[in-house]
């Protein structure tokens, strides 16, 4: 499988702090790829890192064979990344529509898009009126992972989307990733262990800012004593 995103060694720091002290991965096209870690390991910052957000001062980002490191956020999104931050960031006084509407990057791209989101999240068809503060946080979860999708992009970055969320929702988000990695690759950030077991083929570890392990989850899933050491899960 050709990689869609190689990541090289990036170096990345937040005002004084040396956050990300040699992070590489890759994300085959077509493919689920988990960035796994404890809290404070820098998975949220390599996501910055891959869309400039938090530009990288060492290391090389590829997109489609592409250095994109040094580019302008925007510019990197224009080139088809979409971004689904933690904690949602939806637009509260906007309805779900307007959230939607100002995702596009050209005219009519939600309307392109539409039965294809309206199909994975039906629930924001119902409540397309409503402004983003009457939603629960399942539904805005929904709108964050919708509102990316909106343009054509080729790679997700997804942060933290089971967080908060109820089981039921969870068990809904799993299966519209699912759904929607059959048209794009996902890179998705998630501290719950059994969720990104359940969706990714691939894995990558982070551990003090730096990558420590990358394989197949179906290995991953038998090695407990890894999970343990680097994820604290029992």
């Amino acid at each position: 499988m050709t990689n869609i995103l190689e990541v090289q060694g990036i170096h990345t720091f937040i005002g004084q702090f040396h956050i990300l002290e040699g992070v590489s991965l890759a994300a085959a096209a077509g493919s689920i790829t988990a960035v796994l870690g404890r809290n404070g390991a820098g998975k949220t910052t390599t996501l910055k890192s891959i869309l400039g957000l938090t530009p990288p001062r060492e290391g090389r980002v590829l997109f489609k064979g592409e250095e994109i490191n040094g580019r302008r956020s925007f510019d990197i999104a224009a080139m088809g990344i979409g971004f689904v931050p933690e904690h949602r960031a939806i637009f509260r006084d906007l309805t779900v529509r307007e959230n939607l509407q100002i995702a596009e990057r050209k005219k009519g791209d939600l309307a392109r898009k539409e039965e294809f989101i309206f199909t994975l999240f039906p629930d924001l068809k119902r409540l397309i009126k409503l402004p983003g503060t009457n939603l629960s946080g399942g539904q805005q979860q929904m709108l964050a992972v919708a509102r990316a999708l909106v343009p054509d992009n080729d790679l997700l970055l997804i942060d933290e989307p089971s967080e908060g969320l109820a089981p039921v929702i969870i068990e809904q988000m799993m299966a519209a990733i699912r759904q929607l990695a059959a048209h794009t690759t996902v890179l998705l950030v998630e501290q719950n262990f059994v969720v990104a077991s359940r969706l990714a083929e691939r894995y990558v570890i982070i551990d003090e800012g730096q990558t420590v392990r990358t394989g197949l989850m179906a290995e991953l899933v038998q090695d407990r004593a890894l999970i343990h050491r680097y994820l604290g899960v029992a």
